[in-house]
This record gives C-alpha cells, sequence and structure tokens, in this order.
C-alpha cells in the first residue's frame, strides 16, 4: 500500500472523511477480501496520479460501526466524498479506468 493512503478506523473517520474539504475515495475492504487485494495497486496508482483527491481505506471487520452507517454490504466497496457527502458509490471489482473516469468527472464538478 502505498505511503499516501491512509488508513482510516470508525474513531477517525469524521475528521479523515468527513470534514475533509476536497474529494475522499474511501476502499471498504477486508484481508480476506481476493478482489479488495487485487484492487490495492489500482489504489496505490491513483492515489499518485491525483494527489488532489485523498484516497482511504477501511478495514471492514474492525471498523463495523463505519460500515453500518453508510450501509456497505459488498466488498469491495470504494464510497467517493466531497464535502462530506456521498458523490457515488462502487461496490465489486472495477478497473482502472472506471475509477479515473469517476474521479475525473467529480473534479470537474468542483
Amino acid at each position: 500500500m502505498a505511503s499516501s493512503i491512509l488508513n482510516v478506523t470508525d474513531a477517525t473517520f469524521a475528521a479523515d472523511v468527513l470534514q475533509h474539504p476536497g474529494l475522499v475515495l474511501v476502499d471498504f475492504w477486508a484481508e480476506w477480501c481476493g478482489p479488495c487485494k487485487a484492487l490495492a495497486p489500482i489504489l496505490a496508482d491513483l492515489a499518485e496520479t491525483y494527489p488532489e483527491v485523498r484516497v482511504v481505506k477501511v478495514n471492514a471487520d474492525k471498523n463495523k460501526q463505519t460500515m453500518e452507517k453508510f450501509t456497505v454490504r459488498g466488498l469491495p466497496s470504494m464510497l467517493l466524498f466531497g464535502a462530506g457527502e456521498e458523490r457515488a458509490r462502487l461496490v465489486g471489482t472495477t478497473s482502472k479506468t472506471r475509477l479515473a473516469s469517476l474521479l475525473d468527472e467529480h473534479l470537474e464538478g468542483q
């Protein structure tokens, strides 16, 4: 995992995601999740390519409160937040191209 990706917990989610003024891409993942592991290098690349977007990871097994609050039911799930509001959600395996397009679309709207 790239050092530019922040690990977020139930205790830090509000400060690290909801109170962040810019875009935040949140990856809900688990160690046992194969597709989550496959997505990790894609997220690392995106974190480097889009320094204006904060990329964070939430371990689903260790942060049930945040999972429940945002009704995350499948892994991996990527939620995009802007100014504390959920802007988009992708569930399951996705491509780097799809994630980059999503980020481009929301960066244009800022």
